[in-house]
């Protein structure tokens, strides 16, 4: 079998004396949220002191990554760029999310939420000045035929040269959400060709001595039509970066050069950001939030848990479904809303 093996050590070879500084300080810091967190715990979440002493440090280390973020460039979190009124949405939709009450249906709901606002952040944000008409015909006819007018943001530059890029599993909705968004807002319903790369990492290893193994005999894309795109990459969480740079590197040494990369995530860990925009000098990382660490395993702290099977649910482990037993399980509501996608997925793989 061809597989693609990266390990830790050489993702932390790209970081910086600086940015191992500051993932440090970060650390430290939490460090103080995680013994109010036991406290909080302990007493049945009855310990006011210990709240208001949770609520403060979280405060401290959102500045704190704030002022990473904007010092390193190609960073760019939702809810450190947009202007105060609009966070109350993106706090509630990431609160939701980290419920472990939250069911499946709901969490596939608020997912959509949230990569239709990373679209935004992302590209209509940038075309605010560059607006086309779009002239739209209502199903009302007396006295006569009715059509709207409305402007909405020009992205055709910025998409029409796009691949989606999927990590599976949980990347798998996520990518499919944001090539509809990208449909619906071209002026020629434009649908992204997608490459599918299956790629995991080795859970029984440390956050430490992480690896990660790209299985090419389970992968579907043509190298050919990656050249000089501009490359789109949507999952959920982005830990430790090393999934993306491991596909990325990959795909330069057969000789592809990208024009761009986009990285969409719910949220992101500042580790991760930084060893992506230190490893990929054309990679942009697009997050509505960023939490400070990883834990032993890593896994992103205060995080939501396995994004993956809350998404998909959870495999069996001699029964791992594939892309097409994935999207059947999705079911005729979510397959018929993204049919185009579901179309080119379907397209991608049979060929």
């Amino acid at each position: 079998m061809a597989k693609i093996v990266l390990n830790a050590e050489d993702l932390d070879g790209f970081l910086s004396e600086e940015d191992k500084r500051d993932i440090k300080e970060i650390e430290d810091m939490y460090a103080e949220s995680m013994e109010a967190c036991q406290k909080i715990k302990d007493s049945g979440e009855t310990d006011q002191e210990a709240i208001e002493r949770l609520c403060l440090s979280a405060g401290r280390i959102g500045h704190r990554l704030e002022e990473i973020a904007k010092e390193r460039g190609r960073i760019h979190v939702y809810s450190f760029d947009t202007p105060d009124e609009m966070h109350a949405e993106c706090s509630r939709i990431i609160a939701k999310l980290r419920d472990p009450e939250t069911g499946h249906e709901e969490f596939l709901y608020y997912i959509q939420r949230a990569y239709e606002m990373l679209f935004t952040h992302a590209y209509s944000d940038q075309c605010l000045k560059k607006k086309r008409f779009l002239l739209q015909k209502t199903p009302v006819d007396i006295p006569a035929q009715n059509y709207a007018v409305h402007k909405i943001p020009d992205v055709d530059d910025m998409i029409e040269n796009s691949v989606m890029c999927v990590m599976l599993r949980g990347a798998l909705l996520p990518s499919m959400i944001i090539s509809k968004e990208m449909e619906d807002y071209s002026s020629n319903d434009f649908v992204t060709p997608f490459a599918l790369f299956r790629i995991k990492r080795d859970e029984s290893r440390s956050e430490k001595d992480m690896a990660y193994v790209l299985d090419l005999d389970k992968s579907f894309f043509d190298l050919e039509k990656l050249d000089g795109k501009d490359l789109v990459f949507a999952d959920p969480m982005n830990a430790t970066g090393g999934s993306l740079v491991t596909i990325v590197k990959f795909l330069k040494d057969q000789g592809i050069k990208p024009k761009s990369i986009k990285f969409l995530n719910v949220i992101s860990a500042l580790k991760g950001s930084l060893r992506i925009t230190k490893a990929i000098k054309e990679a942009e990382v697009y997050t509505l939030w960023m939490d400070p660490v990883l834990n032993e395993k890593a896994y992103i702290l205060p995080g939501l848990g396995d994004a993956g099977d809350r998404l998909n649910g959870v495999d069996g482990k001699e029964n791992q479904r594939n892309m097409m037993q994935l999207m059947a399980d999705y079911g005729s509501g979510i397959v018929n809303l993204y049919r185009n996608q579901v179309r080119e997925i379907e397209k991608t793989v049979l060929s």
